[in-house]
């Protein structure tokens, strides 16, 4: 089996659990060594490192809250000293919150959009001051809600939207120093927080699975395989790009 991220290094922001853990893993499995991020799961990050390194890869656990820019500066940092290297980026870290306008509070906008906004901005910097004369590659995750929003996701699917014109400016930015930057939109996918949201096993699941030409919800595996393209030299004229994977889910 051809490994197409062989000798790669990658951060994985968020990366204990659902769409990250199973990136994390892709990466892994096609080559590359992983810095697993968390903020709060410890446990889960040492979970997904265990299942890498126990398949024969390596990965490490790397606490960092992507808001705060020493503690972004440290996760880089760790992660060279134990790969001696960093490739490949992906913003994945994100958290949502169902409110209807009113119940908006300042709080819940900072969280929401320090989280998607400035922790990616803060994390592309150090990447891209750690990428080597090859390059590397930034690989956000968007979701189709920043261009099909829902009601009572205001301030998530304005987040969203920035990440996919951030995207779009640093692929012209960085393009001259071979860094290629895209997005990924996800449709509805089963993960651990969207269980706990209720959006899977709900009603709003079966909506949006009736609306997927596809007919499924998605997994956190249907993401990573794209994710492993965008970072991989098969992606190498491909930048500045907005992939919605969703099953048809515009």
């Amino acid at each position: 089996m051809e490994l197409k991220l062989k000798d790669k290094v990658a951060v994985i922001t968020g990366s204990s659990k659902g769409i990250g853990a199973g990136i994390a893993k892709a990466f892994a499995n096609a080559g590359a060594k992983v810095g697993v991020n968390y903020a709060s799961d410890k446990v889960g990050a040492e979970k997904v490192v265990n299942e890498i390194t126990k398949n024969g890869g390596a990965a490490i656990a790397v606490h960092c809250d992507v808001t705060k820019l020493v503690d972004v500066q440290r996760m880089f940092e760790e992660t060279k000293k134990a790969f001696g290297r960093l490739d490949i980026l992906v913003n994945n870290a994100g958290v949502f919150a169902f409110e209807p306008l009113e119940a908006v509070s300042e709080e819940s906008f900072n969280r929401q959009m320090n989280t998607h906004v400035l922790g990616n901005l803060l994390c592309s910097q150090q990447a891209v001051e750690l990428f080597g004369e090859s390059g590397g590659s930034i690989i956000n995750i968007s979701s189709t809600v920043s261009t099909n929003p829902m009601a009572g996701l205001i301030v998530y699917c304005a987040a969203k939207s920035a990440v996919d014109t951030f995207t779009k400016v640093l692929a012209k930015e960085l393009g001259s120093r071979k860094i290629r930057v895209n997005t990924i939109a996800p449709g509805v996918t089963d993960t651990e927080g969207n269980h706990t949201a209720g959006i899977i096993g709900g009603d709003l699941e079966k909506q949006m699975v009736a609306m997927t030409p596809l007919g499924r919800t998605g997994e956190p595996d249907d993401i990573a395989k794209v994710a492993v393209f965008l970072a991989s030299d098969d992606a190498g004229w491909v930048t500045g790009e907005r992939i919605t994977v969703a099953g048809g889910l515009l």
